[in-house]
């Protein structure tokens, strides 16, 4: 029985007064309004998402609506064609609360232990279904009786307490809402029921809907009642409409009888006697049928295999097993094989096609020259010490020292990451970066590999062979970045056999080295950061001890090595081991006792301070040898009592390694040098060194034998062809050569550069012969303004050509050594986005000159002396999408030119005509890539150009943009080939090739030099060929401050082969300023062509200078602020301490332990994401389109060089998500819900490899960790599947999507995340989070995480945390969730708890924790960055800025602190030093908009106070040692807008927005003087300073201005003390007519000029862009300073004569006064409207919004 208040019903919405706002919660669209058919007011819920809108009862969940009634009456209507839920907290007896939901939106029933969903259908009555689910267009008002106690009782055996809540959402009208305990029938009226004396009891009045006369109720409404009072039960409301009118009907489960009750002829109740249960499924149940996208690849079929676990290895190479890391796409004949590495094994069509792999017998790898790659510290002695093993990037290479030959070993497809030897020199193992890391075992003397596995480690940095080669142990990390070992047994691979996984084992200590026991195999060491460990394997366990350090403990260890012993001598089973540290330490440890047994602390020869920096050190019988940072290899006998020898090297050490006879010490340095040292003979041999960065461009000279590189690490480098020696080595200071060419008959070289200069060297002078720069010349014209895209000298040497990025073409006199400049020719080059190298072609006999232009489309011929064009040919007639990429003359006609194209062909034209003489397509062969070189054989070994049957040219070699054709050796991308003989190919080691020309003549197809597959790691990109300020380590982006001068020093020429140098003179020349020739001139900034601004944006970057080198103004120190409105847009590695996070355009990396910032900048418009590759690598960053960019920028940062490597472009609105494959392999990017693309990137190319169009907005991405081909996003309704299915090297995407549970109801999910394996976690709109199990493509478990939207989830382990827009950081306990996912639809959210939560200042935008969720790092989007420790329970900010626009900033005297307001209403004290809050003010529901730190003659230090005016009139002083407001005053009427101390500090003056300034004293809190001489316009500066001149005519001690917006200013003289106040000067500008009247005018700024307080600076809009000095004693401008465009802000230097000017262009200006100088500098994202130095002008300030940034001035 109800109460008795609520008998005998209850009208919920009049008692619970729904209008009032403190009882209900109405969010999203709801209204009342008045409906026509109950003639009476109802609420109206409507909107797209259901759950945003909404009526809820009561208003928050902790209340309670205690209605005890059984019966629930709704009088809703259904909005036709649209979905709408009902949601019911019902209270049970025992306290257990149930949600009941009734939607359209459901499908089936559903049950769980809280949550009850019920289906309302509606259906017609035609043969099929009609917008199931949607309200038809002739919905009516239904009366919906809900009984609530037969309602838990029969689908969940429960007993009734009470009605908790109600919740209506969009979309239905509502009427009322009704609780009884009667049971009310609407169609029968009083005098009915009276009449025909039925127990049926009629609705009251007020419950009842009006019924015209005559008619009866049930022809306008529809009633519903559920459960039916039948003793069946159902599980399903139908909505059955036959006709009009319509009827409803309680369908029962389809499977199961009906039984029909009859109770008026249009309506019909079908019950069923049984409850719905849901169906059975099995363990794996079978996805539907994927729903593919547009766009989205169709054709993708899916081999199956099982993968094999982590442990597992293939033994062999076989032809059922294809070995990792590489796309490999080969065709021969009929048999096409494609595969990218899974780890499975692929069936292919034919079992002999296995031989294909092979390399074709075209080339054949004859010479290398480089070392390294990934790592310069693996260099390895064989037995017999006549060899070194050593890696050049994929490539293995055994040097022969005696006879200087190289045998190589192939088949890795990235560099190598490490090398191991055993001691018989029989085994080999090598491991290669790409992740997971793949490991080859190879027979050393034969050179074949003999196993191939994939290990279980994320990347391999250490291997270690036993002595007898039976054991391989290993070290790296795995993808959560945890150290694991582990070890191989390899005693079976040279027999035949597998290798066997023995032990892996997870480390949480530091492993840098790990070394097995030469004498005793199952005995092991390792050493790092505090530790030195001891290991052993027993059986198949692994496990370790560490050693005893003391007081060593905090060292960090580099290297450790066995003491070596004679085969006859008894030693016991385990040597002493010798650790180096990095602070000069050697521990002798006695492994027997686990202790350290001495230690020794190398110190420089004759230095007597800190200790060496050891990298490396190796030991034999009677030495030790050590490799140090400071570049010396020193020779240490056993006790370390001297130095018994030391060689000075050009970098630090990475590794040494004595010989096995004791005679010799090998030795690598970070800068790629590799030798050794003869220790009789004390003399040192250089074995192999290279380019420190990609080698740009090449060229050779045949007559003397010569080789010439350029290469992005500065240097030129002139290498001997026969022997490949280095001859001479040029070095630039700060700008990177791009092109180069030999003369053909002078002994000279000519280089270009990226600014445009073109420099002639001769190598006899070894000096300069020539110097064209990018600037008019006295006496030339003006030259290239661009980077030098390629260069070439005609065969008869008269005539010097080079083209530019810009298009020129200039013409030189090579005649003498002045090389004279003949033409330019603007314009007439094409300026390709991605320029080649081949894009000028010459004649064999000199006459003809070709090159791409002036359009990709059009090839050029012109006469090379006159330059008169004779020829233009179209590529673009024959094929609407092809372009020319790179072109040659043919080596025997020069009536034949030959042209690569954009579609893979090869077009030879006839150089007179223009018709086309040949064309080959290389498309048969799979998918082939941009040629972006040609070269032609002239050699008569070739023969000259002959064409096979088939019509190839058998002459000619083919490159790519991938690795030499079929030969996987580079692990880059193939810049430049020259076709000498030999064969060379470059782009960081030189490859030299010898073509086996039998082949090339054959005509045989399937030998002919064709391209391979792209290789699968890319070290630099296209873009890093032809390096632009945004590429340059050495350059800023968009106009930061760049070095343009540059220095060469003489030639360095070696006389004949290289000869051994005794240690103590050892070392490569270095650069010396005395040694140089300068030359210093203005630079020209270039862009990228995928970047050229606009017309008129681009003139004014063109005002933009860069400072000379060491002449920069300014340097970014600190930035303020942290970008909230972002997403995921901070990362931190917890592993490496990678810290980074945007604010507006930039990236700042910062250093948690110091504090210390590197800012990376390159962004034209605001970032809005971030990305950290899982090697920690990369870093990508994607910012918004913009006026200055029309597609959003993807920037690819290289981590360790603090580089921009790559720019990508797509998206045309903005990108919300980044994500990286788990291998690191592929980039997805996700745009917003205008862009609707979802676009996949190969980290190899850098290239688009598929773009696809999303039918809906999607929130998020992700891969799966556990599969680098599947990733999933999540949107509206669904999760989408996709799938990544390669055919050769075309890769597409297939699509299947799944919907949301029907519990979530219309829910959007925005956020995901993996967890355990095969478990995605998705949060929602509604703030539920959702478990799917993604192998059955099924959600398992959905619960209740939060009260609003979930936008971040993170989890790790048994841990998930959840962060949403109610500010809530939520950490759940999810380690039982694995578990239930095999439950089915039995799992319960109960084994899901809360173990800790946090409120924080903002929704939660971005986070990263470490591996066991216990610290944190979270933004918000209050612009603060938290530090969360979940252990402890806490948060702390660690960076922290203003949330809205910054108004002010101002400076205490003494420069300890500075203090901001910003419109969000706070005042913020920050220290100097570290930019660090010190406190802050806070008013609510106001902007603070001016402030001013009262000047040090007010008081003592520590009685510092800080004034702000705020938008309400008022002003506020605020003490800073008191951290309290000391005084409020009203004194304005209006908002203040400008503010400033006297100089005594006892008087504030303050102006309004009416133009009205305020005298007041702080000391009684009154405004004396109100001064309404702007009245009319606003004030925008006052400024008060001491009046240091008598003759300015007015007598007073303080001087101070005010300025308006209207342009005018007025200067004071005043006494306050004695209330004395004169205008000393009074100016007003004029404005233009044409902006007077539209008021768009600049602010009018104007300050005291602090060299000379007798002037006045303004700066405000006038016929002309300037700053006006104006003088108060002659009563006239003095000078005036040009400025590129109107100045938003303005500050001088109190310290020098500096001048610091923001504009709208979001640039910044510094304007050296007495020299008249400007310097632009960028790294805003939005108007530059505030600068202000701090009182020594040692910093300087500059805001945009509020975004703060901090400059540090360098003196000139």
């Amino acid at each position: 029985m109800a109460e008795a208040w609520q008998h005998p019903f209850l009208n919920v919405f009049r008692y619970f007064r729904v209008n009032e706002w403190k009882r209900s919660s109405k969010e999203g669209d709801v209204a009342v309004v008045m409906d026509k058919t109950l003639k009476g007011s109802v609420y109206l819920i409507r909107g797209s998402v259901s759950a945003n809108n909404y009526l809820q009862l009561p208003r928050t969940s902790t209340q309670s609506l205690g209605l005890t009634g059984r019966y629930l009456y709704v009088l809703f209507r259904p909005l036709p064609a649209k979905r709408f839920v009902i949601h019911l907290d019902v209270t049970t007896q025992d306290s257990q609360v149930i949600r009941v939901s009734f939607s359209n939106f459901f499908k089936e029933f559903k049950s769980s232990a809280t949550w009850l969903q019920f289906p309302f259908v509606f259906e017609t009555r035609t043969p099929r279904r009609v917008l199931a689910g949607m309200a038809p267009p002739g919905a009516c008002w239904t009366f919906l009786q809900l009984d609530l106690h037969d309602i838990l009782l029969i689908y969940l055996s429960r007993c009734y307490g009470h009605l908790k809540s109600v919740k209506l959402c969009a979309n239905l009208l509502v009427k009322n809402l009704y609780t009884s305990d009667l049971n009310f029938d609407p169609g029968i009226t009083v005098s009915k029921a009276q009449g025909a004396k039925l127990p049926i009891i009629p609705v009251p009045r007020e419950m009842a809907f009006p019924v015209p006369k005559g008619e009866s109720w049930h022809d306008h409404y529809i009633h519903i009642r559920f459960p039916s009072d039948s003793p069946q039960a159902t599980s399903e409301l139908v909505w059955t409409n036959s006709s009009s009118p319509a009827a409803v009907i309680l369908e029962s489960v389809p499977q199961l009888p009906a039984h029909q009750v009859t109770l008026s002829k249009p309506l019909q109740y079908r019950m069923s006697p049984a409850i719905q249960m849901p169906r059975p499924q099995t363990s794996c149940p079978a996805l539907s049928a994927p729903r593919v996208l547009s766009e989205a690849s169709q054709s993708c079929q899916h081999s199956e295999g099982s993968c094999p676990a982590d442990l597992s290895v293939c033994s062999r190479d076989s032809s059922a097993w294809v070995e990792a890391s590489a796309v490999h796409t080969v065709v021969r004949d009929s048999q096409r094989l494609t595969h990218k590495s899974t780890g499975m094994p692929v069936a292919l069509e034919d079992t002999g096609s296995h031989k294909h792999f092979l390399p074709d017998p075209v080339l054949r790898l004859k010479r290398i020259i480089g070392f390294g790659g990934h790592s310069t510290k693996w260099a390895l002695w064989t037995k017999d010490g006549a060899a070194v093993v050593y890696p050049c990037h994929a490539v293995i290479v055994v040097l022969h020292i005696s006879t200087g030959e190289q045998r190589f070993f192939l088949g890795h497809t990235d560099k190598v990451s490490a090398l191991a030897l055993d001691r018989n020199s029989l085994l080999l193992a090598s491991a290669q970066v790409q992740p997971p890391s793949v490991v080859r075992l190879w027979d050393f003397p034969s050179g074949r590999c003999l196993s191939l596995f994939r290990s279980p480690m994320y990347a391999v940095c250490s291997l270690s062979f036993s002595s007898s080669g039976a054991l391989l142990c290993g070290v790296g990390r795995d993808h959560q970045g945890r150290t694991v070992v582990v070890a191989w047994g390899t005693e079976q691979v040279s027999l035949g056999g597998e290798v066997v996984a023995l032990s892996k084992v997870h480390a949480d200590f530091d492993v840098q080295t790990f070394r097995v026991s030469l004498l005793d195999e199952t005995r092991m060491a390792s050493c790092g950061q505090g530790s030195i460990r001891l290991w052993r394997l027993r059986g198949r366990t692994l496990r370790s001890c560490p050693v005893d350090l003391g007081e060593h403990c905090g060292l960090e260890f580099s290297d450790l090595a066995f003491a070596q012993a004679l085969d006859s001598c008894q030693v016991p089973s385990i040597p002493t081991l010798y650790v180096c540290s990095r602070n000069g330490h050697i521990l002798e440890v006695d492994p027997q006792r686990m202790a350290v047994r001495c230690t020794h602390h190398l110190l420089p020869t004759g230095d007597p301070g800190p200790g060496i920096t050891i990298n490396s050190l190796s030991v034999s019988l009677t030495a030790c040898a050590v490799g140090c940072e400071d570049g010396y290899l020193r020779l240490w006998p056993l006790d370390f009592s001297s130095v018994l020898l030391e060689a000075e090297h050009e970098g630090p050490i990475s590794s040494v390694c004595i010989s096995p006879n004791g005679l010799c010490v090998l030795s690598t340095t970070s800068s790629s040098h590799l030798g050794f040292l003869d220790i009789p003979s004390r003399e040192y041999t250089v074995l192999a060194c290279s380019h420190m960065a990609p080698v740009l461009a090449l060229s050779t000279e045949q007559s003397r034998g010569q080789l010439a590189t350029v290469s992005m690490d500065h240097t030129v480098r002139i290498w001997d062809l026969a022997t490949l020696r280095q001859l001479y080595d040029f070095t630039s200071c700060d700008e990177a050569p791009c092109a180069i060419t030999f003369h053909p008959t002078w002994p000279a070289v000519f280089c270009g550069f990226r600014r445009g200069a073109i420099r002639a060297f001769s190598l006899e002078s070894t000096g300069v012969l020539v110097e064209h720069t990018c600037v008019p010349q006295p006496k030339g014209p003006w030259c290239h303004q661009g980077a030098i895209i390629d260069l070439l000298v005609t065969p008869d040497g008269n005539f010097l050509f080079s083209s530019c990025c810009q298009g020129s073409l200039v013409q030189y006199s090579c005649s003498n050594s002045q090389c004279h400049v003949l033409r330019v020719a603007a314009n007439v080059v094409f300026q390709d986005a991605q320029p080649h190298p081949n894009t000028l072609a010459v004649s064999r006999d000199s006459r003809l000159l070709a090159f791409v232009g002036p359009s990709k489309c059009t090839v050029t011929v012109m006469d090379s002396a006159s330059l008169n064009e004779l020829l233009r040919v179209s590529i673009g007639t024959l094929d609407s999408l092809d372009s020319a990429v790179a072109i040659c003359f043919g080596p025997t006609s020069p009536g034949h030119l030959l042209v690569s194209t954009s579609s893979n062909k090869v077009m030879v034209l006839d150089a007179v005509s223009g018709r086309t003489v040949r064309e080959v397509s290389l498309g048969t062969v799979g998918h082939w890539h941009v040629l972006p070189s040609l070269c032609s054989c002239s050699s008569s070994s070739c023969g000259g150009c002959s064409y096979t049957e088939e019509g190839r040219p058998a002459g000619y070699l083919l490159p790519t943009t991938g690795c030499i054709p079929r030969m996987f050796c580079c692990s880059c991308l193939v810049s430049a080939l020259w076709l000498a003989p030999p064969l060379l190919s470059t782009r960081m080691p030189l490859f030299c090739w010898r073509p086996l020309t039998g082949l090339l003549r054959s005509g045989n197809t399937q030998h002919s030099l064709t391209p391979a597959a792209r290789c699968t790691s890319v070290t630099q990109s296209l873009c890093m060929l032809w390096p632009s300020p945004l590429t340059s380590s050495r350059s800023s982006v968009w106009g930061m401050p760049s070095s343009c001068g540059m220095s060469w020093p003489p030639l360095r020429a070696f006389q004949g082969p290289p000869q051994p140098m005794m240690p103590d003179s050892w070392r490569m020349l270095h650069l010396r300023p005395g040694d140089s020739l300068c030359s210093r001139y203005p630079c020209h900034p270039t862009y990228p062509p995928s970047q050229i601004p606009t017309s008129g944006h681009l003139r004014a970057l063109m005002n933009i200078s860069c400072p000379p080198a060491g002449g920069e103004q300014l340097r970014l120190k600190t930035v303020v602020g942290y970008s909230g409105n972002g997403r995921a847009n901070m990362v931190w590695r917890p592993d490496t301490g990678f810290f980074a996070y945007t604010c507006g355009r930039l990236v700042v990396v910062e250093d948690l332990h110091s504090g210390a910032q590197q800012h990376w900048l390159g962004h034209p418009e605001e970032i809005s994401t971030l990305a950290l590759s899982h090697n920690a690598q990369v870093l990508a960053s994607a910012s918004c389109c913009g006026s200055d960019a029309a597609l959003c920028q993807i920037r690819l940062w290289d981590v360790p060089g603090c580089l921009c490597q790559q720019l990508i472009s797509h998206h045309d609105s903005a990108v919300q998500a980044l994500a990286f494959s788990p291998d690191d392999t592929f980039l997805v990017t996700l745009g917003d819900y205008r862009d609707l693309t979802l676009a996949l990137w190969s980290m190899a190319t850098y290239e688009l490899v598929s773009a696809n169009r999303l039918p809906e907005p999607m929130h998020g991405v992700a891969f799966n960790p556990w599969d680098a081909g599947e990733l999933i996003c999540v949107g509206p309704g669904a999760i989408t599947f996709w799938f990544l299915q390669q055919h050769g090297a075309d890769i597409s995407l297939q699509v299947h999507q799944e919907p949301v549970p029907e519990e979530m109801g219309l829910a959007e999910l925005t956020s995901l995340c993996y967890g355990a394996a095969r478990l995605l976690y998705c949060g929602s709109s509604t703030g539920q989070v959702c478990v799917w199990d993604t192998g059955a493509g099924r959600c398992f478990l959905v619960w209740e995480a939060d009260d609003g939207e979930i936008g971040l989830l993170v989890c790790s382990g048994s841990r998930l945390v959840s962060g949403s827009n109610t500010r809530r950081l939520r950490l759940w306990a999810v380690g039982a969730v694995p578990e239930l996912q095999y439950k089915g639809s039995s799992a319960r959210s109960t084994s899901v708890f809360m173990e800790r939560e946090l409120t924080l200042d903002g929704a939660i935008v971005s986070a990263s924790f470490d591996s066991g969720m216990d610290m944190g790092v979270v933004g918000t989007t209050a612009g603060t960055l938290w530090y969360i420790s979940w252990t402890e329970g806490t948060s702390t900010r660690l960076i922290s800025g203003h949330r809205s626009k910054v108004n002010e900033v101002v400076f205490s005297p003494d420069e300890s602190y500075c203090a901001t307001c910003g419109e969000d209403g706070s005042v913020r004290v920050w220290s100097l030093a570290s930019m660090e809050l010190v406190v802050q003010f806070q008013v609510l529901n106001q902007s603070c908009l001016c402030l001013a730190w009262s000047p040090p003659s007010c008081g003592h230090p520590e009685q510092q106070q800080v004034v702000a005016g705020y938008s309400d009139g008022t002003l506020r002083v605020f003490s800073i040692s008191r951290t309290a407001m000391e005084l409020k005053m009203h004194p304005h009427r209006s908002a203040l807008t400008a503010i400033a101390f006297s100089t005594d500090g006892q008087t504030i003056l303050s102006g309004d927005k009416d133009g009205l300034v305020a005298v007041s004293r702080p000391r009684v809190g009154m405004t004396f003087r109100v001064l309404r001489d702007h009245q009319g316009a606003p004030i925008s500066v006052i400024q008060s300073t001491y009046k240091e001149y008598v003759d300015l005519g007015v007598e007073g001690e303080d001087l101070w201005l005010a300025v308006s917006e209207d342009q005018r200013v007025s200067v004071w003289a005043s006494n306050w003390p004695e209330n004395h106040c004169k205008l000393l000067d009074w100016l007003s500008f004029p404005v233009p007519a044409a902006l007077e009247t539209s008021g768009l005018l600049p602010p009018s700024l104007a300050t005291f000029c602090p060299w000379d307080l007798a002037l006045l600076v303004y700066v405000g809009f006038g016929t002309h862009e300037e700053v006006a000095f104006y003088s108060l004693r002659q009563k006239q401008v003095v000078e005036k300073i040009m400025l590129p465009s109107c100045a938003m802000s303005l500050s001088l230097s109190p310290g020098a004569h500096l001048m610091a000017v923001g504009f709208s262009e979001c640039t910044l200006s510094m304007v050296d006064c007495t020299l008249g100088t400007t310097q632009e500098f960028a790294g805003h994202d939005d108007v530059v409207h505030l600068c202000r130095f701090t009182p020594s002008g040692r910093l300087l300030f500059t805001v945009a919004h509020s975004e703060i940034l901090v400059w540090e001035v360098l003196s000139p």
